[in-house]
């Protein structure tokens, strides 16, 4: 890719910056921040972390969306962070109106670009995303389910006692107290988890899974995470720059998909050139069934707010 441009340049954003630029995953990174300097400043100082790192990606910041024209892919991390004893939902208004004003901005500098949302509540905003922007869905893609998924796995992992990367799992649903980790597809180098761990450890590893986030914040107090939420990013925006078909859990938005439209809910999606490519339907047990309907009647209502 020729240039791919963050939104917002807090802990998030500049963390996918270094990691897009370090992987050289476009020509130019460019971070873009309401904060006078702040994307200017990080974006140099990352710029001058080339040489001992090795990497050529330019990185540059601004404070209008003029050096993010023609960008390929956005990651949209802009938004007030959770703070503690506040839920995701409670972000909701403010982060909506943040959202909408960027997705057009995008729309106007990029409109053949995609995006990949960060910001909370994050099956919300990509629904704002993709109304603010008027892109088709497979141009907007949430950044939810690579995270959730990730976490569940290093706690499976620690667990365990063995490499995170022989554990292959899928969380889907939406991003918070509903998220629907898939026990049935869960293996550890193909043996079902279930052969591995008794049942009330698995279920205290999934309640742990929907509480990752807010353990974090818990612990930081005046944050919340950045280290696994900017790898997941890159991971979506590394799939798409080299059309690698990662089959990866992302909200997209369905259009009858797993029974449900007019939403964005976390489902197993292709992606590639072009952003999303497929979103693959899996069998589902009766409880995960359930536990998907609960999450996507949680989506709804949240989306319902905004009305």
């Amino acid at each position: 890719m020729r240039k791919i441009t963050v939104v917002g340049a807090g802990h998030v954003g500049a963390t996918c910056a270094q990691r897009l630029a370090e992987m050289e995953l476009a020509r130019e990174v460019v971070m873009v921040d309401v904060a006078d300097g702040i994307a200017q400043g990080k974006a140099l100082d990352q710029w001058e972390s080339a040489p001992v790192e090795g990497f050529d990606a330019r990185v540059s910041g601004s404070t209008d969306y003029d050096l993010a024209e023609d960008s390929d892919l956005f990651i949209v991390t802009a938004g007030i962070a959770r703070k503690p004893g506040m839920s995701r939902d409670d972000l909701l208004r403010t982060n909506a109106n943040i959202v909408e004003s960027v997705s057009k901005e995008i729309a106007n500098v990029a409109p053949e670009s995609i995006i990949v949302m960060v910001s909370n509540p994050l099956d919300t905003m990509s629904y704002v995303a993709m109304k603010a922007s008027g892109f088709p869905r497979e141009r907007v893609i949430g950044m939810a389910g690579v995270l959730d998924t990730a976490r569940y796995r290093s706690f499976i992992a620690l667990e365990l006692d063995v490499s995170v990367e022989d554990i292959q799992a899928l969380v889907l649903g939406g991003h918070g107290d509903t998220m629907v980790p898939l026990v049935s597809y869960t293996t550890v180098s193909g043996i079902p988890l279930t052969q591995l761990l008794p049942k009330e450890r698995i279920e205290a590893l999934i309640e742990r899974t929907r509480k990752g986030g807010a353990e974090i914040v818990a612990h930081l107090k005046t944050g919340s995470a950045y280290y696994a939420p900017s790898s997941a990013a890159v991971q979506m925006a590394e799939a798409i720059a080299k059309d690698k078909k990662r089959i990866l859990p992302c909200a997209a938005y369905l259009e009858g998909e797993y029974g449900q439209e007019g939403i964005f809910l976390g489902v197993p999606c292709k992606l590639g050139e072009g952003g999303l490519q497929e979103i693959l339907e899996v069998e589902l047990t009766d409880h995960e069934r359930s536990e998907l309907e609960k999450s996507a009647e949680a989506v709804r209502s949240t989306i319902a707010a905004l009305q």
